[in-house]
């Protein structure tokens, strides 16, 4: 239960062996955000729910999603203000819940930005074969997929060119960022423009379709919500639960605001940027996925929407005769990924360095570059171990196991905002969380809720996954952190 002060925390990133350059304004953090948020979500999972659980209602479940974000994005700015320093989540329990609590997080974290960039690069690489298939640049199947070959090759190359870029430094990866996101940014422009001349108000005809019971699923327990297995509910599609579930689901799409808390140590005047960074690019995103939402649902009927494929989007555009801006909309998405993969992996980067500069990792990985100013050892290992995964092993399925992560993540954050404002009332906060009772009450009782509405499965991988992480905790860090060391030698 030892914690590690904020003043101590804000200290060590002056150490100039672990100083990482401070190079990011307001408006790079909104570009970061908007970056790593928009990406497989708005493109995939817009069909797959609005065909398996919510219909046309698809606009409220990521209404709904966003709202639990908002809610954590409140307290996450608060702490960000207060906190300024590299690792998001994992420096904001350690400095209120103690080091076990931040060393879970810290290690849930490794499993939100590790596979979900991992998945993120498979996904642009089957974004990349639709597009060359049929050219002369067309891969075989055996080097273009981990399922049905031996190796996916472009999400190798796509890993270990990211990784290059954000050893290269912080600042370069934001240019390039700009620039892509404006492009996904006209790319979605493009979907809700050319798409409102096709809707049709007989495809929102119900707008929230009538309760049915869901197709039936083997292996009960596992394929089935938490949330129905402990209160012996039917499991059902559409109807409000059908909702709330697809909110479970399209949470996937909001996965990566969080990574702007994770630059505070390297943005200008953190406690006036971070959240202004935080809380504008998730207002931006919300406000499209729910008006894309629509557009699609509006072109097309949900019953009609094949929640199996990897294009909903430019599905829609085919069904009513206009293919190029469905190949338009892949080009878009292929780009697009590519700057989630490494918003992702910075990510993951930046908490590793954080636990490795309190001592729960090895400590020299945790050095910086001489020249970039970056984490460059974790960063290498960090590409090699996402490059590995996306190239040799499939991750369909790992969307939920992603999800769950995440909104334990915003859990413990919510509480900790409070419990900070109780033992520390004395610290400056640059951005104060309003009614902040109420708000982090209402966002740990809406993630905890989705997190219900998640699988068995997902649950019992997640549960595995921290169970090897407190055993990881307890045969190195628990003797090995700074403050274990300190104790230790405190007692002589």
């Amino acid at each position: 239960m030892r914690t590690k002060s904020v003043e101590r925390s804000i200290a060590d990133t002056e150490e100039p062996e672990h100083r990482l350059k401070k190079n990011l304004t307001a408006i790079d953090l909104t570009v970061f955000g908007v970056g790593v948020i928009i990406g497989a979500g708005i493109f995939v999972l817009t069909g797959t729910v609005a065909a398996s659980n919510s219909g046309p209602a698809i606009a409220l479940s990521f209404a709904v999603a966003g709202l639990a974000c908002a809610l954590a994005a409140l307290c996450y700015a608060e702490f960000a203000s207060t906190v300024p320093v590299a690792g998001s989540a994992y420096t904001f329990s350690y400095a209120t819940a103690g080091e076990l609590v931040a060393w879970i997080i810290g290690w849930d974290l490794v499993l939100e930005f590790t596979v979900g960039s991992a998945a993120l690069a498979a996904s642009f690489s089957g974004y990349l074969s639709s597009l060359l298939d049929g050219t002369a640049l067309a891969l075989p199947t055996q080097l273009s997929s981990s399922t049905d070959g031996v190796v996916d090759l472009p999400a190798v190359v796509i890993s270990l060119l990211v990784m290059a870029v954000l050893i290269g430094g912080i600042k370069l990866s934001s240019r390039i960022n700009q620039v892509v996101v404006a492009i996904k940014l006209a790319v979605v422009a493009i979907v809700i423009i050319m798409g409102i001349g096709y809707i049709s108000a007989d495809n929102y005809s119900p707008f929230i379709p009538p309760s049915q019971p869901a197709p039936d699923a083997e292996g009960g327990f596992l394929h089935t919500p938490l949330v129905s297995s402990i209160f012996g509910l039917d499991p059902a599609v559409y109807g409000v639960a059908g909702v709330i579930a697809g909110a479970s689901i399209v949470f996937f799409a909001f996965i990566g605001f969080d990574v702007v808390a994770t630059t505070a140590e390297e943005t200008i005047d953190p406690q006036r940027n971070v959240p202004i960074g935080i809380l504008s690019s998730l207002a931006i995103v919300t406000g499209l996925y729910i008006a894309v939402s629509l557009v699609i649902t509006g072109m097309q009927s949900y019953e009609d929407i094949d929640p199996d494929s990897a294009a909903p989007l430019s599905d829609a555009f085919a069904a009513v005769g206009r293919d190029w801006i469905g190949d338009l909309i892949a080009v878009g998405a292929c780009i697009g990924l590519t700057v989630v993969v490494m918003i992702l992996m910075m990510g993951q980067t930046r908490v590793a360095f954080a636990m490795a500069r309190d001592g729960l990792f090895p400590k020299g990985l945790a050095t910086v570059h001489p020249k970039f100013g970056t984490p460059y050892r974790i960063t290498l290992i960090t590409g090699t171990a996402v490059a590995l995964m996306s190239g040799f092993v499939p991750f369909t399925t790992l969307g939920e196991l992603v999800n769950i992560g995440t909104l334990f993540a915003f859990i413990l954050v919510s509480i900790g905002v409070v419990v900070l404002r109780r033992t520390r009332p004395d610290l400056p906060r640059a951005f104060r969380t309003p009614a902040v009772g109420f708000v982090a009450t209402a966002s740990v009782l809406l993630c905890g809720y989705l997190m219900l509405n998640l699988t068995g499965e997902t649950w019992l991988r997640f549960g595995i996954w921290m169970v090897i992480g407190v055993v990881v905790y307890f045969a190195y860090g628990v003797r090995r952190s700074n403050l274990a060391r300190e104790e230790a030698a405190a007692r002589g």
